[in-house]
């Protein structure tokens, strides 16, 4: 059957914070009704993910508290993770590399640059640049998140917020 990752990149946010640091950076309105549209249409499409890790930035959870509430998930179905803030391709692998093999479906909520890069790493498409509350769903054909690595998963599908306000 498989594994499918969901990489997140959060949706837009304010360009300062009440404290004046980038890790307290809230959503727009905007990027709350691009978290609520991409919600939707993934539980209408009926993607929803076995469990949602989080970057621990106001912005990134904010987008997965989002997504979580269109899923009909509690917030026990929400990780955070401290290493997904300013990370690497490599930490973000050595997590995805070290999930419970019992997901099927995991969706990780990061930042860029780092998700379009893994997401290019692991499927060798070329995705360009991934704007903010994008998701890309890639599927790997095995059952261990162990073996996840370069090139081993294919684009399932490719959504933004702007492709879903173009069908509205």
């Amino acid at each position: 059957m498989g594994k499918i990752l969901y990489l997140v990149r959060h949706a837009k946010t304010e360009q300062d914070s009440i404290d004046d640091t980038d890790f307290s950076r809230v959503l727009k309105p905007r990027g709350l009704r691009d978290s609520t549209l991409i919600g939707s249409k993934l539980a209408a499409d009926g993607k929803k993910p076995d469990i949602i890790i989080t970057s621990t930035a106001a912005r990134a959870k904010q987008t997965a508290e989002i997504l979580a509430s269109k899923f009909g998930f509690g917030s026990n179905a929400i990780h955070q993770n401290e290493e997904l803030y300013m990370a690497s391709a490599r930490t973000f692998l050595q997590v995805v590399n070290n999930l419970k093999n019992d997901w099927g479906s995991v969706m990780m909520v990061g930042h860029n640059p780092v998700m379009t890069y893994l997401a290019e790493y692991l499927t060798d498409y070329d995705m360009g640049y991934m704007p903010t509350g994008a998701v890309v769903a890639i599927k790997f054909p095995f059952e261990d998140w162990g073996m996840v690595s370069k090139s081993t998963g294919e684009v399932e599908f490719y959504l933004t917020p702007k492709m879903l306000k173009k069908n509205v």
